[in-house]
């Protein structure tokens, strides 16, 4: 890790720095032009699941999305870390269903909706949480549609047997779509296992964002795949409730800023997004891996200083980079803000 990465994030109270996260930042534009460069972007980072739009992409290329009539909210759930609301399962059942398989074919594993509301109620009734409840269920029911389109009249279920692998045929399409926006060669860098079970490659901040860029400019990919993150682009910004959901930041802030800005957090303190009205992509990274509190901050400060907003958009975005804090009693008690690199 590079030690010399620069202060994004200062936790205050009392007046004075109790807290900092280190970070870097990278922002280019479709040429893979440098915009804005803080720290080191050139270190291979895991972008998790910030990349998932890129991930997303053969889904709609290949006709899966089409063959299966694919609503822009499944699309927008294709790139998603949901919190398992009901509309969130419910959008990957359907999925699944119209590949004609169930959730029985999922192979992200089960955990606890992330939704307060969602994991209480499931609770109440007695119930476990299933596949469809997994953060990443959406995106790997885009992954078993294109698996179902990828079978070709065969057996569904045995082609899509182990269809996390790295060696499956709808995880390569996957990881050539990645390194295809990416313009970084995945055969030369780490590769490692993400918490949903596929493979997650190490990508710098320089490519990331590069790859963001070309989705927000619509150009430097082939045809066919720009034509793919454009639909997700635009589907994402239909729904944007589906990528994230309630009170939670991607969705948040689609929800305000609308197709000014295609945004996706990932664990360990990544986020990526995409500027269409700029022609940028945005590529950052925490050192620490602090993804619920200064991730977001750093990427608020980052489309505060990057979009051109109104008065009413620029007070909102200054709400999510200068954070107030607040104890149980209601009391303030310090600010997470952005530190000077970002401003």
């Amino acid at each position: 890790m590079n030690t010399t990465n620069p202060p994004l994030v200062h936790a205050l109270r009392g007046g004075i720095v109790e807290s900092l996260h280190r970070g870097a930042v990278a922002v280019l534009d479709s040429q893979g032009q440098v915009h804005t460069e803080i720290g080191d972007i050139d270190r291979p980072i895991f972008p998790r699941s910030a990349v998932k739009l890129l991930q997303a992409l053969p889904l709609v290329e290949s006709g899966a999305a089409d063959k299966f009539g694919l609503s822009d909210e499944e699309l927008a759930l294709a790139c998603a870390s949901h919190g398992g609301e009901t509309r969130h399962t419910e959008a990957a059942a359907a999925m699944l269903a119209k590949a004609g398989v169930d959730q029985t074919a999922l192979e992200c594993g089960s955990h606890w909706p992330y939704n307060d509301a969602a994991l209480k109620a499931l609770a109440a009734q007695g119930r476990q949480p299933s596949a469809l409840h997994n953060n990443c269920s959406g995106k790997h029911a885009g992954f078993v549609c294109l698996g179902c389109l990828m079978a070709e009249g065969g057996d569904r279920r045995d082609f899509l047997r182990a269809y996390v692998t790295p060696q499956h045929p709808v995880m390569r399409e996957v990881s050539a779509s990645l390194q295809d926006a990416s313009g970084f060669d995945l055969g030369l860098t780490a590769t490692g296992t993400d918490g949903c079970s596929i493979p997650t490659h190490a990508i710098p901040l320089r490519n990331l964002a590069h790859a963001y860029a070309k989705v927000a400019a619509g150009q430097g990919m082939t045809p066919g795949r720009t034509q793919a993150a454009r639909r997700l682009r635009l589907a994402i910004a239909k729904a944007p409730a589906m990528v994230a959901g309630t009170g939670r930041f991607d969705s948040v802030v689609m929800q305000r800023l609308g197709e000014a800005v295609c945004c996706k957090v990932g664990a360990e303190g990544v986020y990526c997004a995409a500027l269409p009205s700029q022609g940028l992509g945005v590529a950052l990274k925490m050192d620490d891996g602090n993804t619920s509190r200064a991730c977001e901050v750093a990427m608020a400060a980052l489309l505060e200083k990057l979009l051109p907003l109104n008065a009413g958009d620029a007070h909102f975005m200054r709400s999510l980079s200068d954070l107030r804090l607040t104890n149980w009693n209601g009391l303030e008690v310090g600010r997470l803000q952005a530190a000077p690199p970002l401003r």
